[in-house]
């Protein structure tokens, strides 16, 4: 698999395997297929493991932990990440040190390669603070403050190898801590031809996921592209329950042309999304695969590469509007 530059980091391959599938977000799946979709990501020449606590409730890591025993391949990266929230500004540090100590019993290790902070960097006073739930929310003054002073400092410690942004947050905020020292390593942007965080979404205003990207190519970030699929929406079918007014499933219908599009070519819907998503301004695609034949189907699609200009323009006047 090939590998490209990473911002200041390491060459990263063109597809991450990614935590939500091997906790079990993302259908059904068993722990012993997801230690052999790990193994078989490796062997596929995958480079980069991104996973988080949240991702069923550390299954994700358990699974990295026990196919690796600790000893992971030469080269081979692993992430992690913390939903911070908006805890007292005194207790950042502790929190993120926490997780970290958590997620390294789990995983069997003793660093982290890059430690994302997982919750949404939200401006201070923005309505997206009045939603019933903001246990995801992270002030963007706490982070200017806080955050990267504690990030810093656990680099220093030798805990975390380098820090990163998970780019869900409001666009705004996200662009504008880019461009500050100091700056993360990396930032995952969402990556899919609607251009949709789906159900992450927690603001009104547009999401621009790609003016994310630029800001980060600006200002020599690594990109990590997710939600290729948007968590199932832009697959033949949604391969979970879920409510008709949900997120996915709104995304689902809006992509019907996409879907009539596949169809016609005789193509399967996920592996036309991911090669969409590799044509984006991306470094490395992250991977939401539960099982091999998933990750054989991803693999094949990187293979293929990035659609032909003519097809993007094609699937993008399907889900204009």
């Amino acid at each position: 698999m090939q590998l490209h530059p990473f911002g200041s980091l390491f060459p990263v391959s063109t597809l991450t395997l990614g935590g939500g599938g091997l906790g079990m977000l993302w259908g059904k799946t068993t722990f012993e297929e997801c230690v052999a979709t790990v193994h078989d990501a490796v062997k596929a020449g995958i480079n980069l493991l991104d996973l988080a606590p949240r991702y069923g409730d550390g299954k994700a890591e358990r699974v990295v932990g026990e196919a690796f025993g600790g000893r992971v391949p030469a080269g081979v990266r692993i992430t992690s990440k913390c939903n911070l929230g908006n805890p007292a500004p005194g207790k950042v540090l502790s929190v993120f040190r926490q997780s970290i100590e958590s997620s390294l019993r789990l995983l069997q290790r003793d660093r982290l390669d890059i430690f994302f902070l997982h919750s949404n960097v939200a401006p201070d006073g923005h309505p997206m603070w009045n939603a019933p739930d903001v246990s995801r929310l992270t002030p963007l003054s706490l982070y200017r403050s806080h955050v990267r002073d504690a990030m810093e400092k656990l680099k220093e410690e030798g805990l975390i190898a380098a820090w990163g942004l998970t780019g869900i947050g409001h666009p705004d905020a996200i662009i504008q801590v880019l461009a500050e020292a100091p700056k993360p390593a990396a930032v995952q942007c969402i990556a899919n031809l609607l251009d949709s965080p789906g159900g992450l979404k927690f603001y009104a205003d547009p999401a621009k996921p790609r003016a994310v990207m630029a800001a980060a190519r600006t200002n020599g970030v690594g990109i990590m592209g997710i939600r290729a699929v948007q968590a199932g929406a832009l697959t033949a079918a949604i391969d979970r329950d879920l409510p008709p007014d949900h997120p996915e499933v709104l995304d689902y219908r809006k992509a019907a042309g996409f879907r009539a599009i596949c169809a016609e070519i005789g193509a399967d819907p996920a592996i036309v999304a991911h090669r969409y998503a590799l044509g984006l301004d991306i470094d490395t695609l992250v991977l939401g695969v539960k099982n091999r034949a998933e990750l054989t189907g991803c693999i094949a699609a990187a293979e293929a590469g990035p659609l032909p200009p003519d097809l993007v323009a094609r699937i993008d006047a399907s889900v204009a509007g």
